[in-house]
């Protein structure tokens, strides 16, 4: 519960000194692609300060190339 509160208010202050001066700018396109890494960053912090399991980018690849690498073993060992 702290946790998530202290992470809120970070996020909040980050936004009060970021976000100004991006829209001062007229930088769409960062305003964009900030808010969209920042929601992202802040969702996984807010996940981890609650004990979310949070997956690892890293099992996906395993995933998906573990057929393939199988299949090359394989070969390679005949």
């Amino acid at each position: 519960m702290w946790a998530t509160l202290g992470i809120v208010i970070v996020a909040i202050l980050i936004i009060m000194a970021e976000v100004p001066s991006l829209i001062k700018n007229k930088a769409k396109r960062e305003l964009w692609v900030f808010s969209v890494l920042f929601v992202i960053g802040v969702g996984l912090s807010i996940a981890r300060g609650l004990n979310v399991s949070i997956p690892n980018p890293l099992d996906v690849l395993i995933i998906v190339y573990k057929p393939l690498i199988d299949l090359l073993t394989s070969l390679l060992h005949s």
